[in-house]
């Protein structure tokens, strides 16, 4: 039997029961207290390891949030997003990005037509790979842009960087986001129009940022090439608009689909996927999803109290809503794994940034922490100042593969070596009385030591996760994806919230749209709020005074 939501409540107050008992126990002590401590809270799965216990959690707060779990349903809204229902409510729309790595039953109706996309994808890729399928030249493609924003850009980016390691080096995979004209101009700066193929990817074809990009690029292409016919040779699509697409002059054999049941920030999975494809190989392209798949299987599987992205979840949930941790540090150790917070910033952020329950009810606490974080070592000469000594809390996921790429003379003894160290650095700190007596054995003054022990004290009890891997690979890749994935499915239903829309970015995208116009009035605007008006004039005043220099400059150039 599910446990309406409204029962929560009453497990809180054993969770905070829970809390300031612990808050009294430093996490040392818990060590201590229990020397197989270790063996009881790590977690293996897919190719990864999950050590949690450098947390301030023991036996009897877990058993507290897993009752809030079984409390929440969170069994049962599992089996309904494994189930393909639309989970989606206020889009009333299935959520099945599992469906795309195979984790759904076979006779799925669906199932059809992720197979023959997944089969015109490996076809596609090879010809590209291979060199059949070139530019009107007769040249094989070397440079790939990827036209996108949000999911259909964050996802392939980050997934192309992670796994440099496994791609075609003379086939140099690029990404566009940026409406910001200098980030496409800055990736077609050194490419050669007859070897360059371009991937435009948008649902809907309709996507502003996408759309401004991809017709700069269309010019581009036409001009250099002195072609009409280049755009079918040098373009791909990821859309459902297939009107839309035949009207911008790409192929139909160069279109991909995009279906409503995938999310955005779920769709490397997808056609999406096609830009990593092309760098690692149509292969290695299955390995990723191989990887997902065993992620899949065990979240859908496991008991709670050995599944990691439920005992990940629990513990995000456990220090937003007990702690008042409302930011949360992704710290990869790995530098191909650079663009991984950013990945996740969004799928946690866009997912669970909400302010209404289910029944839409409106909701009086955070539902999402702030992700943020950086590779390491960098982020230890940066922000992890605060993270040892600042007064917020804030929980951090260290996540190191145990073996390197480049394994060149000691640096991955000391890339694991400071991983470690500042997991524990953050967990046991240094007292006050630790530091003083390693000035006054440092032969300092007695009361010049007393003034700047202070200052070299940190608290310690700082909790962290750490998420070891033998190695980077397509396989491990997929599965940490799609643990974070699920991890933020299940704080969603921790938080009775819909994971699957995003009705704040819409929001945005309609007041840009009714600004536009606004941009090229002759009149002031007055339209708006009186901010919104003076900058939108000044833009306009700017804008036009450098359109008059330039005439000048033209007309003086041409006497």
């Amino acid at each position: 039997m599910i446990v309406s939501p409204t029962d929560i409540p009453s497990q809180e107050k054993r969770l905070l029961v829970e809390q300031k008992r612990l808050s009294r126990i430093p996490m040392t002590t818990l060590f201590e207290e229990n020397p197989d401590r270790m063996e009881k809270m790590h977690i293996q799965a897919s190719g990864l390891d999950l050590d949690y216990a450098k947390n301030r959690i023991d036996p009897p707060a877990m058993a507290a949030l897993l009752q809030t779990a079984r409390a929440s349903g969170l069994e049962a809204r599992r089996d309904a997003l494994f189930r393909g229902e639309p989970i989606n409510t206020t889009e009333q729309r299935q959520v099945l990005h599992p469906l795309l790595r195979g984790a759904l039953p076979e006779q799925h109706a669906h199932r059809a037509q992720v197979d023959e996309t997944l089969a015109r994808i490996q076809q596609f890729v090879g010809d590209v790979r291979g060199g059949q399928l070139t530019g009107v030249t007769g040249k094989p493609f070397r440079t790939v842009i990827n036209i996108g924003i949000g999911g259909s850009h964050l996802g392939p980016a980050m997934a192309c960087r992670a796994l440099t390691p496994f791609a075609k080096r003379n086939l140099d995979v690029r990404f566009v986001s940026n409406v910001d004209a200098s980030d496409l101009s800055e990736k077609l700066r050194d490419a050669a129009p007859e070897t360059t193929l371009f991937i435009v990817a948008s649902k809907t074809f309709t996507t502003q940022e996408t759309l401004a990009n991809a017709r700069t690029a269309r010019n581009w292409m036409i001009e250099r090439t002195g072609r009409l016919d280049a755009v079918e040779r040098h373009f791909a699509a990821i859309s459902t608009a297939t009107d839309r697409i035949a009207e911008f002059g790409i192929q139909p054999a160069f279109t991909f689909p995009m279906w409503d049941w995938v999310g955005g920030r779920y769709s490397v999975w997808s056609a999406i996927g096609l830009p990593l494809a092309l760098s690692i190989g149509y292969d290695q392209f299955v390995e990723f999803h191989r990887g997902a798949a065993e992620m899949d299987q065990h979240f859908q599987q496991s008991p709670l109290e050995g599944n990691m992205p439920v005992v990940m979840a629990l513990l995000s949930f456990w220090y937003q809503q007990f702690w008042g941790a409302n930011t949360h540090a992704l710290l990869p150790y790995d530098h191909y794994l650079g663009d991984f917070p950013s990945y996740v910033q969004q799928l946690d952020m866009e997912s669970n940034g909400k302010s209404v329950s289910l029944q839409g009810e409106r909701l009086s606490h955070p539902t999402s922490p702030i992700i943020w974080g950086a590779e390491g070592t960098n982020g230890q000469h940066s922000f992890h100042q605060l993270l040892h000594q600042g007064n917020l809390l804030v929980p951090a996921d260290f996540i190191l593969p145990l073996h390197s790429h480049n394994p060149i003379s000691n640096h991955q003894d000391l890339l694991v070596a400071n991983c470690l160290g500042q997991s524990r650095a953050l967990m046991v700190g240094k007292s006050l009385e630790q530091a003083l007596t390693e000035l006054t054995e440092a032969g300092m003054d007695a009361d010049a030591a007393a003034a700047l022990a202070p200052h070299k004290a940190m608290p310690g009890n700082r909790p962290s996760n750490t998420l070891t891997m033998d190695a980077l690979t397509p396989a491990t890749l997929g599965a940490l994806i799609a643990l974070y994935e699920h991890k933020v499915f299940a704080v969603s239903v921790l938080r009775n919230i819909n994971a699957f829309d995003q009705w704040g970015v819409e929001l945005g995208k309609q007041i840009c749209n009714s600004l536009l116009p606004h941009l090229t009035d002759d009149a002031d605007c007055q339209a708006f709020d009186g901010s919104t008006n003076r900058l939108l004039n000044r833009y306009r005043t700017v804008k036009a005074e450098r359109a008059s220099q330039h005439t000048v400059a033209s007309h003086q150039k041409n006497n």
